[in-house]
């Protein structure tokens, strides 16, 4: 790496923490370098070169507190460097010179979406993350991720992802949110869209009307072009991840076709070597109810993982790496624990929230369900999404008042499951955590137990 930039960061930003990669794409950047060569150099995917450059510069923005970007960043620390150095030695020190525990909080980014790939924040749930790695180099690997909504799905399947990119393999990511409408008009659309997806993520020619051929059919066709077209031009393993697969469940048909072939080409590479190069890790907040035919279960294949709550000690982790001193005390983590549950979303939330003294301890407990709480968007969405179905809304109301588990019908209680505002155990449906119980009991939506 350059020494005359670690040099000038290390003046600039004395107390800087940034990681390996970080200051990896730091120096390359200083010498000039496109995202694109950087990828190639480190043998990263550009667009998450270009994710991980986007950060740090945000991160530098808001420690300088100057706008810095790829194309100024060399010119705007070389100005800060040449000022610290003609700087009279009795003047105040300058805010960068701070003592870390004094601006702790100026990179915490608000907690919205996946967890980023490095960041310190994501708490692992062995061994999890170690039966992923394992099945992904198994030839014809499979794993699937169930949880409810906010559960860290996507979190989890990127560093599958990542992992595999370690593992020297060709990966390709596939989220059905992104799909236009008009993919989901046809089975045969939809699998040109796959093949069309992976063939650009994998920077090879589209040759699907070569392949493509209207007398054998479209699975037919599509499992040609994956042998012959995909995995024969390619040295190493593919993995595909799939993401927002519960996209695909509105479509019925189409998902009980495609699942079924996915069935077909796990069974194929149980014995042929090209299909032993294909992987797969898809991500589902519910499992697919559709008839099947006897005995074929299409999500029973590979491994299934399961993501649960954070447990109390994952929440006290947690606390810790937000800088927060009450978080060994346990007697203060505990009201905190009982209001969510360990849900990972609502809990980084409220961390962050915590961090960053926006609301004390006891207000948050206190005030979670008020309108002007931290709660209150999410809170809202989930009271708009129940609303729209009668059936939804009429079990949401047992579950709530009840002080027992209660019986409710399966497809219902998944879809509610799926939302994750209810737990499925042994004995029936129970609320999530107390913020819903006393949120929709607030209501009038339900009545309060």
């Amino acid at each position: 790496m350059n020494p005359e930039a670690l040099s000038i960061l290390d003046r600039v930003l004395p107390q800087h923490s940034l990681n390996t990669l970080q200051e990896t794409i730091f120096c390359h950047v200083w010498d000039g370098k496109t995202y694109a060569e950087i990828a190639q150099i480190c043998d990263y995917d550009h667009s998450y070169v270009r994710d991980v450059g986007f950060r740090l510069w945000h991160l530098l923005s808001d420690t300088l507190g100057q706008k810095i970007s790829k194309s100024n960043v060399r010119s705007v620390l070389s100005r800060q460097a040449r000022r610290q150095a003609i700087a009279p030695k009795n003047s105040p020190p300058a805010p960068l010179q701070l003592p870390p525990q004094l601006w702790p909080n100026t990179t915490l980014a608000y907690p919205n979406g996946p967890v980023p790939l490095h960041s310190k924040f994501y708490i692992q749930r062995p061994p999890l993350e170690a039966r992923a790695y394992a099945e992904i180099t198994r030839p014809g690997g499979f794993v699937r991720i169930r949880a409810p909504r906010q559960m860290g799905k996507t979190s989890l399947l990127r560093r599958i992802v990542h992992q595999a990119q370690i593992e020297n393999m060709a990966t390709v990511s596939i989220n059905f949110c992104r799909a236009d409408r008009l993919v989901f008009s046809s089975f045969e659309r939809f699998l040109r869209w796959i093949c069309a997806n992976i063939s650009r993520q994998l920077h090879l020619t589209c040759e699907l009307d070569h392949y493509w051929d209207a007398e054998l059919g479209c699975k037919v066709s599509c499992s040609s072009y994956f042998e012959n077209c995909l995995l024969a031009r390619l040295e190493q393993p593919l993995l595909i991840a799939l993401d927002d697969v519960n996209v695909l469940f509105n479509y019925p048909e189409i998902a009980s076709e495609f699942l079924l072939l996915l069935r077909s080409w796990y069974e194929d590479a149980c014995e042929l070597p090209t299909w032993q190069k294909l992987r797969w890790v898809i991500a589902h907040s519910h499992d697919l109810y559709l008839p099947m035919p006897t005995g074929q279960l299409p999500l029973n294949l590979g491994i299934s993982l399961s993501l649960t709550d954070f447990t109390p000690t994952q929440v006290q982790t947690l606390s810790l790496l937000h800088g927060l001193d009450w978080a060994e005390n346990p007697a203060c983590l505990k009201p905190l624990f009982n209001l969510l549950g360990g849900h990972p979303s609502l809990t980084r939330l409220a961390l962050y929230h915590l961090a960053q003294g926006t609301v004390t301890h006891d207000q948050l407990i206190q005030k979670a369900t008020f309108p002007t709480g931290i709660y209150s968007q999410h809170l809202r969405q989930c009271l708009a999404t129940i609303a729209l179905d009668e059936d939804l809304k009429i079990n949401l109301q047992r579950i709530m008042t009840s002080d027992r588990p209660a019986e409710v019908d399966l497809i219902v209680a998944c879809q509610l499951e799926s939302l994750g505002l209810v737990r499925l155990n042994a004995d029936g449906v129970v609320p999530r955590c107390d913020l819903y119980r006393r949120y929709f009991g607030e209501q009038g939506f339900v009545r309060a137990a």
